[in-house]
Parts: structure tokens; C-alpha cells; sequence
């Protein structure tokens, strides 16, 4: 049986329907930790994302998007894989995966990159005619796992850092390999620039730009003049209220804004598919200064949790001729379809190989459903934001979440209880047994390294934090 990667090697140029027709750019534009709830368009009273909501209104809306984790690089590994984190064993954020002395289990090791011998997106796209870039956080290993060794031809902005520790220049410097223009150039500026030179260098071709902002990401940094704006909104009865927070998505949605009219001035509009989404939901937890930079209400939790806080996300497609304006969509679907849905849009739904993501190309036709019934999540860490190990499925309105400390499941169902406050797992024992015997089955499918006790478990010290975890056994 062919590898993946002498498949790709092996794989003849794109031809659609026998034609040589030009395939559509793609521009995929991912944020960081930008809850469901943070947009206008979702019912954010104090978040202004006007560009964001015109992408919405001229595109398609997924109300049920979900990232495949609750941190950033297994989401992202993802995204570029279609695989599951649990089978790349990439099920933690990278250079931060760490147990504590005297947890009840003992998370298990992880990847520290993403492995070359992975085909990405990049690489198929790429090999397809398709020039690429890789704009911002990568976050998917350093030295020898670079964006550059995986299928982009651009790659700027992006290394091992999970963060920055500024967004101002030349502060930023300490941990971006990214120049500026000027002293207090804003980061997400800075990455919207060169996103723009690279569509107008690559117009007369096939173009891929991933554009992963560091954005709203802490540290919550943003313009003053922005910051005094939202200053002025807040509101007592609101729980979105922390105007540093609103002014650094207000950046980000002005992003959009400059991508989007940039293909219209370049008459690239039409022959472009667009995706914007998150890399998990917002930061509800006090990780920041104490304060809880966002909330997901009526979602419950957020960053670092599998409830739907933390995996909830928003995401728009507009692709003009296949999606419907102002088309919404509510089948479930997460990270791991992105790939193969690119890869079918650009002619090669076969070089991507065997995925665990199927494509959403004929969700974006207007088909209600996809042909599956589940989807899974797999998180067997200590989150910073004070998430416990944990595995969950969906399937269709039912949710299953179990804990790997004490064993426990619980049960929900999305349709009737949104903020997951009633769980249903006595109540609805044989929805309940059905689902936990699928989850068992998904994580032994995937080869999922389990979390195993710990002899030293103390609930008096089990917070005290030990060394990063070592790299998955080869």
C-alpha cells in the first residue's frame, strides 16, 4: 500500500471535469480563541464585526462549527491534516503540555511537532498549481517543522510561539520572527499587509493564504483609540464588558475588511473561497489579569473545556455560485473537515488521502446533512484555564462528555439545553451507554494514549505543577 506522501508525490496536476480550468483561490483566515458568542452577527451586543458579518450575510453561516480541540495546536494540526488530534497524538497546545506532581491521572506524552510524513493541505494544494502562504502563527513545531517544510512557499510570522509577547513593534520582536515598519506597528496590521502583497503578487494564479492570527489571543493589547471606544459601551448588564478585549477584535474583523476588498478591487471576489473560524472558544476563565476576557453565555465554559464554551466556534464560508447568500447551516462540523473539503474544491479530493474530516463541499451546495453521525473530541490534559481530561462525542443532538479522573460521563442534549445544565445521563441511561460504548471505540479506532492514575494523587497539592511532558514514544 502507497504512503500518503508517495501518493501525493505521485499526484498529476489538477484537471476539473477534464478542462483546464483555473481551480479558486483560497483564503483561510484563522483566529485565536475567539468564542462563538464574539461576533455581532451571533448576537454580541457590545463586539463590532461589521466586515466579519458581511462575509456571513454574503456567504454560508455554520451555526453548529465546532474546533476539534479546546487549544490551539491540536486544532490546528487539524485543520492541516483532516485528521483527529487523538490520532496525531498531537492532543495538546505545543511547548505546553505539563502534568502536575499530585493530579489524580497522569496526562499522556505528546507530539512536540506535526509530523513530516503527515500529507497537509498545503502540500496538496501546492502540488496542484496552487501557490501558498502561511501568514502568522504556526504553532505546529520549529526548526525542521516549519510552514516551509510543510507545502508553503510563503511562510512568515510563525514558529514554535504559541503567543506574542506584545502586539507592538518592535516588542513583538522577542518572540515573532516578523520586522515592522515602524515603531508601534500592530501585530495583526502587520500580518494583514503582507497577506495583501501576497494576493496581489499571486493573482494571475491559483493562491492558498492561510492568514492565522495571533489575535484576540492574550496579551490583550489593542490601539488606545480603539480601547477609549469601547470604553464608552460598556454596559452593566452585559457580560462581554472589557473593552481591550472588543478593540483587539475590532482589528481583526478591520482584517477581514482589508482582505475582502482587496479581491473585490483585484476582481478575485468571485473566483475565491473564503473560511474564517476560530482555533478553540474564548477565554471565560481568569487566565488574563485576573478577568475573564470575554464570555460564551449561553454557552457554558470556554477555553480548555470540552463543553461547548471551549469548542463552540464561529465559522462563515462564502464561496459566490456554490454558497447562498445569507445561507445558514446547522449540521454539526468541525476542523478536521477542512482539508478535505479543500482539497476537493481545488480538483484533487484524493490527494489528501485517508481523513477523519469528511467534505462540506455539498453542505456548501445546500445539502442539510452530511453521511455521518459523530463527531469526537479528545482533550486528556490539565488546561490552564482549569480543564479536567476528558473525551466527548456528538451525535446529532445528544452529547456525551466523559472525565478520565473519576470515570464519570455526563449527557446532554444540545437542542433543549444549550448551556449543558441538565445532565441527562441517569435519566437517559441507554442514550447515555450507547454513546460511551462509541467514544470507547472511537479512542481505541485512533489509537488514543490514555491518562493512567497516579500513585502520588493528592487533593491537597494536586495544582503543583511538574516539568513539560517528553515527546510521544516513537
Amino acid at each position: 500500500m502507497l504512503s500518503r506522501r508517495a501518493f501525493l508525490t505521485g499526484l498529476a496536476p489538477v484537471v476539473l471535469r477534464g478542462a483546464a480550468r483555473r481551480p479558486p483561490n483560497i483564503v483561510f483566515i484563522l483566529t485565536d480563541d475567539l468564542g462563538w458568542k464574539d461576533t455581532a452577527y451571533n448576537g454580541s451586543r457590545f463586539y463590532e464585526t461589521p466586515h466579519i458579518d458581511r462575509l456571513v450575510r454574503d456567504g454560508m453561516q455554520f451555526t453548529n462549527g465546532y474546533s476539534a480541540s479546546p487549544v490551539c495546536s491540536p486544532t490546528r494540526a487539524a485543520i492541516m491534516t483532516g485528521k483527529y488530534p487523538a490520532r496525531l497524538g498531537l492532543t495538546s497546545h505545543l511547548q505546553g503540555a505539563h502534568r502536575f506532581h499530585y493530579s489524580r491521572v497522569i496526562p499522556p506524552p505528546v507530539r512536540t511537532e506535526l509530523p513530516l510524513e503527515e500529507v497537509t493541505v498545503a502540500e496538496v494544494l501546492k502540488k496542484a498549481g496552487y501557490r501558498t502562504a502561511a501568514i502568522g502563527k504556526w504553532h505546529l513545531g520549529g526548526e525542521g517543522f516549519l510552514p516551509g517544510m510543510q507545502g508553503f512557499d510563503v511562510a512568515v510570522g510563525g514558529d514554535t510561539a504559541g503567543s506574542t509577547n506584545s502586539f507592538f513593534y518592535p516588542e513583538w520582536k522577542k518572540k515573532i520572527p516578523l520586522e515592522g515598519t515602524r515603531p508601534g506597528e500592530y501585530l495583526t496590521d502587520r500580518l494583514t499587509d503582507l497577506a495583501l502583497d501576497f494576493i496581489r503578487e499571486s493573482r494571475d494564479r491559483p493562491f492558498f493564504l492561510y492568514l492565522p492570527h495571533y489575535a484576540v489571543h492574550v496579551p490583550i493589547e489593542a490601539r488606545p483609540e480603539l480601547i477609549r471606544r469601547y470604553q464608552r459601551k460598556v454596559r452593566a448588564d452585559d457580560p462581554q464588558n472589557y473593552p481591550p478585549y472588543a478593540a483587539m477584535l475590532q482589528s481583526v474583523d478591520e482584517s477581514v475588511g482589508r482582505v475582502l476588498e482587496t479581491l473585490d478591487r483585484l476582481k478575485l471576489s468571485d473566483s475565491t473561497l473564503v473560511v474564517f473560524t476560530s482555533d478553540n472558544g474564548g477565554v471565560s476563565s481568569r487566565e488574563w489579569r485576573n478577568t475573564p476576557v470575554t464570555s460564551n453565555l449561553p454557552l457554558r465554559a470556554g477555553k480548555g473545556h470540552l463543553y461547548e464554551g471551549g469548542i463552540r466556534v464561529p465559522l462563515a464560508v462564502r464561496w459566490p455560485g456554490v454558497t447562498r447568500p445569507g445561507a445558514v447551516c446547522s449540521e454539526p462540523v468541525l476542523s478536521v473537515d477542512f482539508a478535505p473539503t479543500l482539497a476537493e474544491v481545488a480538483g484533487t479530493p484524493a490527494g489528501i488521502g485517508p481523513v477523519d474530516g469528511s467534505s462540506l463541499l455539498p453542505l456548501l451546495k445546500g445539502r442539510a446533512r452530511l453521511d455521518r453521525e459523530r463527531i469526537y473530541w479528545y482533550y486528556p490534559h490539565y488546561s490552564p484555564q482549569l480543564g479536567r481530561p476528558s473525551a466527548a462525542v456528538r451525535e446529532r443532538d445528544w452529547k456525551l462528555i466523559r472525565f478520565f479522573e473519576d470515570g464519570r460521563e455526563e449527557l446532554y442534549n444540545l437542542a433543549r439545553d444549550l448551556g449543558e445544565e441538565h445532565n441527562l445521563a441517569e435519566a437517559e441511561s441507554a442514550v447515555a451507554k450507547r454513546l460511551s460504548g462509541r467514544l470507547t471505540r472511537w479512542l481505541r479506532e485512533t489509537g488514543a494514549r490514555l491518562p493512567a492514575p497516579n500513585p502520588k494523587y493528592d487533593p491537597a497539592r494536586e495544582r503543583e505543577a511538574g516539568p513539560p511532558m517528553g515527546p510521544v514514544p516513537k
